[in-house]
């Protein structure tokens, strides 16, 4: 069974966008709301988003979810910023992310995500957590999607979700 959200009376379908059915998902909440899995797999994917941008790699080129890091004004530092926020998410956490993979950028802001969009990831995130990490979900579960926080790198701007979400249902 799909998970499904209802965000300005549109329902939307919550399914990661994959390519070759491997899943990639970039995830504009911060980083403190995602549980250990989540963590891991996010700068997993976000070093394979890097390769992409840097053209290291074929495969993923027209992911949906690369768009608005190859979208700004300077895609590899924006994936770079993006990265450094999960690692010192990892850092506080006591985990040891190679940061010599990534620049410690600290662009803040540079990039822009609607409210929306924050609240389809939370929800999304939500559903994942009820099945995999109940005392994350316990955590979490009672914050209004609304007041959700971005990953520092984004600005949040009012708005649906986001175009690039690959599976929206309307």
């Amino acid at each position: 069974m799909r998970a499904h959200f209802k965000i300005d009376s549109k329902i939307y379908y919550a399914i990661s966008s994959s390519s070759r059915g491997v899943k990639l998902r970039l995830w504009s909440i911060h980083p403190k709301y995602l549980d250990r899995i989540g963590l891991v797999a996010v700068w997993r994917e976000g070093l394979l988003a890097k390769r992409v941008l840097e053209g290291k790699t074929r495969g993923y080129r027209n992911h949906p979810q690369l768009l608005r890091f190859k979208e700004s004004e300077r895609p590899l530092d924006s994936i770079d910023a993006y990265l450094f926020q999960i690692y010192l998410e990892a850092r506080r956490r006591g985990y040891s992310f190679d940061i010599s993979k990534i620049r410690g950028i600290g662009l803040l802001g540079a990039l822009k995500v609607t409210r929306g969009q924050l609240e389809f990831e939370f929800n999304h995130l939500l559903r994942k957590l009820e099945m995999r990490d109940k005392r994350k979900f316990e955590e979490l579960k009672d914050l209004d999607p609304r007041e959700v926080e971005p990953n520092p790198i984004f600005i949040v701007i009012e708005g649906g979700v986001e175009k690039w979400e690959k599976h929206p249902i309307h």
